[in-house]
C-alpha cells in the first residue's frame, strides 16, 4: 500500500509540473506494475531514478542532520584533491585517482583508461588499481600492494600500465559469433628497480559501482553463512564459501570487494591508497620509506600533518551507505519476464541470490553512527556475496588473476551484485563488466564464466538468440 501510494503521490507531482522533468529523470509510473515487490530493489532506500544519477541520490529515508552529512560526504567524495596542504589537501606524494569520484563517476564505474587510453591514465588519474605480487603472494618491498602510476608534480609514479588485448572469435550452437577479449599487462618506467614479468603477478581492478553499499554492511552475517552451508549443487560444479578477514585484530565475514576481501567499504583505505591521503587509520604516507618521500620533502612538502579526519571519513561513509538503489524497469515488458525465466532456467539465480535481509538494527559507520534505517529490509541484490571459482581454462588463464586476497584464492571471486547494472551505460557511458572491465557487453561477461559459472555459461551459450537476447534484457532491467 505504502508503495502504491508513493507512486501515485509521485504521478501526481509530475502532472502538476507538466511532466516535462519527470520523464527526463523518473521511470514512467504509468508503465509500471509492481510483481511482489521485486522491484523494490532495496527496501526503503528504492529510489525510482532513471537518469545518469541513478546512483548518486539519496534513500527518501534521509532527511535532517543526516541529509546535511550526506552532503558534506557527497562533497568530500568527489572534491579534487590537491598536492597543497589545508582543504583539499594531501594528495600524493603519490596515488591512482584525485577524488573518490574520479574513478566512481555518479557514484558508479568512471570509463577505464585500459580501453580509452591503452593502460595508465595522462589526465592526473588512471580509473583502475594495479595489483603487484610476488609469485609467493608476498609484496615487493619497494611498491608494496599497489602500483600508484600517477604522481604529484617533481615525484615519479611508481610505474605505468599497458595493455595488449588478444582478441578471439567464438560461434555460439546457432552459428552467432561472440568474440572474448584477453588482457595481457606490462609494466614499463619503474621508479626503482624494474621487475621482470616472470617474477611477478599483475592483476587489475577497475572501479565497483557504489550501488548499495548500505544494504550490503547490514547484511545478515547468519543469513551468509547459512547459504555457503547449502549452496552446494554438485550437479552444477557450484558451491560457495565465505571469506574472512581480521582486520584490526577482529576476525569478521568480509562482504566487500571483487574477492569479498574486506568487511567494511574502505573509506579510509581508499583515503590513503587510492589517493595518497593520510588518516588516523593509515597516518603514515604509502610510499613512506621510498624515494618519492625524499624527493617531496626536498620540494618543501610536509607529511606531518593528517590529511583528512575521521569525522569526515564518516561523513563519506555514510554518503555512500545513505544512496538509494534504483527500482528494476520495464518489469512487464514481455521480453524481459521471458528473460527472467531464462535467468533462472540457466541456473544462475544458484549464485546470484535474489532475495536477501538485512539486520535489525541496520548498519553501523566508521565512526560508530547506527543507521537503522537499513535494518530489517528484504533486499534483492542479486548476489550471495560468497566466493565461487570462477575458472582458469577460458584462452589458456580465465579469471584466475593468481591474487590472494584473504582466503579467497587467484580462481576466487565474490558473486558480483547487479543491481543497477542495467543502468551502467546511462550513468557511466560504457558497458565495461568483470573486474578489470575486459567483457565490453553483458553476452561477454556471461562468456568469460568458468568453473562453478561453466554450467550456467553452457546452459546460456545453448539457449536460442531470441532466449539469450531476452536474458540479456532482463539483466538490463535490473
Amino acid at each position: 500500500m505504502m508503495n502504491r501510494l508513493m507512486r501515485y503521490s509521485w504521478l501526481l507531482l509530475c502532472l502538476s509540473v507538466g511532466l516535462t522533468a519527470c520523464d527526463d529523470d523518473r521511470i514512467d509510473v504509468l508503465d509500471i506494475e509492481i510483481p511482489e515487490g521485486y522491484a523494490l530493489s532495496a527496501g526503503t532506500s528504492t529510489i525510482f531514478m532513471n537518469s545518469s544519477k541513478a546512483y548518486d541520490s539519496p534513500a527518501d529515508w534521509v532527511s535532517g542532520v543526516y541529509n546535511s552529512r550526506f552532503n558534506d560526504g557527497d562533497g568530500l567524495y568527489d572534491d579534487v584533491r590537491t598536492s597543497s596542504n589545508g582543504m583539499g589537501g594531501g594528495l600524493g606524494p603519490v596515488y591512482a585517482g584525485y577524488s573518490c569520484g574520479s574513478c566512481h563517476r555518479n557514484a558508479g564505474r568512471t570509463k577505464p583508461t585500459l580501453w580509452s587510453e591503452g593502460g595508465s591514465g595522462s589526465y592526473g588519474f588512471s580509473s583502475m588499481l594495479v595489483y603487484i605480487s610476488r609469485k609467493n603472494g608476498a609484496f615487493f618491498q619497494d611498491y608494496g600492494r599497489v602500483l600508484h602510476d600517477q604522481a604529484i608534480y617533481g615525484v615519479k609514479p611508481e610505474g605505468k600500465l599497458s595493455v595488449e588485448y588478444i582478441y578471439e572469435t567464438f560461434t555460439f550452437p546457432d552459428g552467432e559469433k561472440y568474440e572474448l577479449c584477453k588482457p595481457a599487462y606490462s609494466i614499463s618506467e619503474w621508479y626503482a628497480d624494474s621487475i621482470r614479468p616472470e617474477d611477478m603477478f599483475c592483476t587489475v581492478r577497475i572501479p565497483l559501482r557504489h550501488v548499495g553499499m548500505g544494504q550490503m554492511m547490514a547484511l545478515d552475517p547468519t543469513e551468509i553463512e547459512a547459504l555457503a552451508a547449502k549452496s552446494n549443487y554438485p550437479e552444477y560444479g557450484i558451491s560457495g564459501r565465505c571469506n574472512y578477514i581480521t582486520e584490526r585484530g577482529v576476525r569478521s565475514l568480509g562482504l566487500s570487494g571483487n574477492k569479498a576481501q574486506h568487511a567494511d567499504l574502505t573509506v579510509e583505505l581508499g583515503f590513503s591508497s587510492d589517493m595518497g591521503v593520510t588518516n588516523s587509520r593509515y597516518p603514515e604516507e604509502i610510499c613512506e620509506g621510498q624515494a618519492q618521500v625524499n624527493q617531496g620533502s626536498m620540494m618543501g612538502l610536509s607529511y606531518a600533518q593528517l590529511d583528512v579526519s575521521t569525522e569526515d571519513m564518516e561523513d563519506v561513509d555514510l554518503y555512500m551507505q545513505s544512496l538509494g538503489v534504483p527500482a528494476r524497469r520495464n518489469v512487464n515488458d514481455p521480453q524481459v519476464i521471458k528473460g527472467e525465466q531464462n535467468f533462472y532456467k540457466a541456473k544462475c539465480h544458484l549464485c546470484h541470490v535474489t532475495t536477501l535481509h538485512t539486520k535489525p538494527r541496520g548498519s553501523v559507520l566508521l565512526n560508530g553512527t547506527r543507521l537503522p534505517w537499513l535494518g530489517s529490509q528484504t533486499i534483492h541484490p542479486y548476489s550471495d556475496f560468497l566466493l565461487h571459482d570462477m575458472g582458469s581454462e577460458i584462452m589458456g588463464v580465465g579469471l584466475n588473476d593468481n591474487y590472494v586476497s584473504g582466503l579467497a584464492r587467484g580462481n576466487e571471486w565474490r558473486t558480483t551484485p547487479l543491481w543497477g547494472i542495467g543502468l551502467q551505460e546511462k550513468v557511466n557511458g560504457h558497458t565495461y563488466f568483470l573486474h578489470d572491465g575486459r567483457a565490453r557487453n553483458l553476452v561477454e561477461a556471461i562468456m568469460w564464466h568458468g568453473g562453478e559459472g561453466e554450467a550456467s555459461k553452457n546452459l546460456f551459450k545453448n539457449m536460442s538468440k531470441d532466449d539469450r537476447d531476452a536474458l540479456i534484457a532482463f539483466l538490463n532491467s535490473l
